[in-house]
């Protein structure tokens, strides 16, 4: 009996579409991808920006249009969420059926995010009391420890309807990543043998967590509940339908040729959705859940390009630049150690002690975003090179070829 069809045979292509897939390059999906860690550094700096930035007060019209864009900075998050998923499911997808399938993935998975994780927990709830440091966000933070311990920052989030783990709060995205690592393998596995089960599976998840999230949102009224990971998951989903695409045959082909349609779909209706939100309180209530997931199909979209730019192009020297791959090597300890800089400078007003030495407020903002990422920078780079790589050089014993 013929086995059936995958979704990408599914999908009609006219004969001009199989013409051009077929003279179309392939991406490349495999190995190292200097594009991706342009676009991991993408993700951190504009979390950064977010941060150093978007938590300032503004003082004028300037600095107002100035925190409103560095506010999407949020979306950095998303963007490391979907190019997680297309990273993971991909490195998956190819190394099903091979000896040490779990072991390999998982063992690669604790020397790369343990060390650095636990490290930190270490110092900040043993250390840091040891050496006499203490305050009263520490003190609160000592005191739900457990949580982040147990990998539990986003749902802590959500039961206490706040940010409410100081230093840490950025934890949470850390935690729905583990989530999403301890189980995605064991679906792989399973439906890694039938491509259209795990395409529609993906494609599902990338449709029904948004709905889920602002369903559950809408009933509670709680803000933060959207953190638990079941609704965090359309950009990790999204990343790996698109990993598992571009391995299908002529997969990366038709991938090429419908994203920029998306894209421009989704862009104009994310355009349209600006307008309406401002000029009407229906639009503010309606476009409010739906734009978060118009922009991470956007990121989708954006990850693809980076991988398929040719050589030269703007696109493409952005992304496979010094500044963006630079970044994105050290985009790991970049999240984990901003937030601890980012939060002090917010809670001490920084920016109002700068703007009174240097007599000017935008200025003091730029003065305090450009330490406060230098330094994010060195300590990142500092702990890549000291301690994270005495652990990355383990990896190599759990190869996951096949």
């Amino acid at each position: 009996m013929r086995a059936p069809p995958s979704l990408d045979e599914a999908l009609p292509t006219s004969p001009l579409g199989a013409a051009a897939e077929a003279a179309a390059p392939e991406l490349a999906i495999r190995g190292h991808m200097p594009a991706l860690d342009g676009v991991r550094g993408l993700a951190v700096l504009l979390v950064l920006l977010l941060h150093f930035v978007g938590n300032t007060t503004a003082t004028n019209r300037f600095e107002s249009a100035l925190l409103f864009v560095s506010g999407y900075g949020m979306l950095g998050v998303d963007l490391f969420f979907v190019l997680s998923g297309f990273l993971i499911t991909g490195i998956l997808y190819d190394s099903r059926g091979a000896p040490g399938y779990f072991r390999n993935f998982y063992m690669r998975r604790v020397l790369r995010i343990f060390p650095l994780y636990y490290g930190t927990l270490i110092a900040f709830f043993l250390v840091a009391p040891f050496v006499g440091l203490h305050g009263a966000a520490l003190d609160e933070l000592r005191g739900n420890q457990s949580w982040l311990w147990l990998y539990g920052a986003n749902v802590f989030h959500a039961i206490q309807g706040k940010w409410a783990l100081s230093y840490l709060n950025h934890f949470w995205s850390l935690a729905v990543e583990e989530h999403f690592y301890f189980v995605w393998p064991l679906l792989v596995w399973w439906l890694g043998s039938r491509p259209r089960a795990l395409l529609w599976t993906s494609l599902g998840l990338v449709i029904a967590s948004p709905v889920a999230s602002a369903a559950a949102t809408l009933l509670t009224g709680n803000p933060t509940i959207k953190m638990i990971t079941p609704f965090q998951l359309q950009g990790l989903a999204l990343g790996g339908f698109l990993a598992v695409l571009a391995r299908q045959p002529g997969g990366t082909a038709r991938i090429r040729r419908w994203v920029p349609r998306i894209a421009l779909g989704v862009g104009g209706a994310l355009a349209a959705s600006f307008f309406w939100h401002r000029l009407s309180e229906v639009g503010q209530s309606v476009m409010g859940p739906i734009r978060p997931p118009l922009f991470v199909v956007l990121l989708g979209c954006l990850l693809i390009q980076a991988l398929a730019s040719p050589r030269g192009t703007w696109t493409s020297r952005f992304f496979t630049g010094r500044t963006m791959t630079f970044l994105g090597t050290y985009s790991y300890g970049l999240y984990v150690f901003h937030h601890f800089i980012s939060y002090a400078v917010m809670t001490h007003g920084t920016e109002q002690v700068l703007a009174g030495w240097i007599g000017n407020h935008t200025l003091a903002i730029f003065v305090q975003a450009s330490l406060g990422i230098s330094l994010s920078i060195a300590v990142a780079y500092a702990s890549y090179h000291l301690f994270e790589r005495r652990f990355l050089v383990l990896k190599r014993y759990f190869s996951h070829q096949r």
